[in-house]
């Protein structure tokens, strides 16, 4: 006996690509183009990814550009596959993902890397400073998420916009460090299975298995996990 079947929700992972011959500029509206048509034909989500120094990928500035496919589409959900969380502040990206969920309630991701999405000396670049790598990644996390969270008595720092707007945090992963993180958390997960395909299966079994769930607002009965 035949029974109905739930669509896959299909998503798309955009790094914003720079053509030989063209501009940032073009790979924006080309960019933009690309998410309209996908929000017509039903697509889910719309991921961009933080790279720096490629001058073939124009996805930089991860939250700006995400406001500009947010702002040219309705419905499409829009966030970052992903923000490479140690570039940045915990409260700095708290800040810029809690404006765009203000502007754009409902409709936005925000996924979390651990590398750095670039060479050592951007990094330094970025950061100014190597002090806080990827071994401090899950504190990063868990301060972001604080960010997010209601505002508790007496809390000294806020995200403003940002605090209490519970934005759905990911993490994402190309081995099984963020997946066992993921699911010690309680978070989503995705996994970077284009430039990792050996360790999809492995990688999504470990977070199934060990996923403990959370009070976070974005949980469901069964553990979030796609591959990218």
């Amino acid at each position: 006996m035949l029974t109905k079947q739930t669509p896959i929700p299909f998503s798309v992972l955009d790094l914003s690509p720079v053509p030989q011959g063209a501009t940032p500029r073009d790979a924006f509206n080309a960019s933009l183009d690309l998410a309209r048509h996908a929000e017509r034909w039903g697509y889910h989500r719309y991921w961009m990814a933080e790279h720096h120094n490629m001058t073939g990928i124009a996805s930089a500035a991860t939250s700006v550009l995400l406001g500009h496919i947010a702002g040219g589409t309705t419905t499409l959900r829009v966030g970052s596959g992903g923000v490479m969380l140690p570039n940045h502040s915990p409260l700095v990206i708290a800040e810029q993902f809690g404006t765009l969920e203000t502007l754009y309630p409902g409709r936005v991701d925000l996924g979390l890397g651990r590398a750095p999405g670039t060479d050592q000396r951007t990094m330094l670049a970025l950061r100014r400073h190597l002090a806080n790598e990827v071994d401090n990644f899950p504190h990063d996390v868990q301060e972001l998420i604080g960010y997010f969270d209601d505002v508790k008595p007496g809390q000294p720092v806020q995200a403003v916009p940002g605090q209490g707007l519970h934005v759905p945090i990911w993490l994402l992963g190309s081995s099984l460090y963020s997946a066992q993180l993921a699911a010690a958390m309680g978070l989503p997960f995705a996994f970077a299975s284009h430039f990792a395909p050996d360790m999809l299966w492995q990688a999504l079994s470990l977070y199934r298995e060990h996923f403990k769930p959370s009070r976070a607002r974005w949980r469901s009965l069964m553990p979030w996990c796609v591959s990218m």
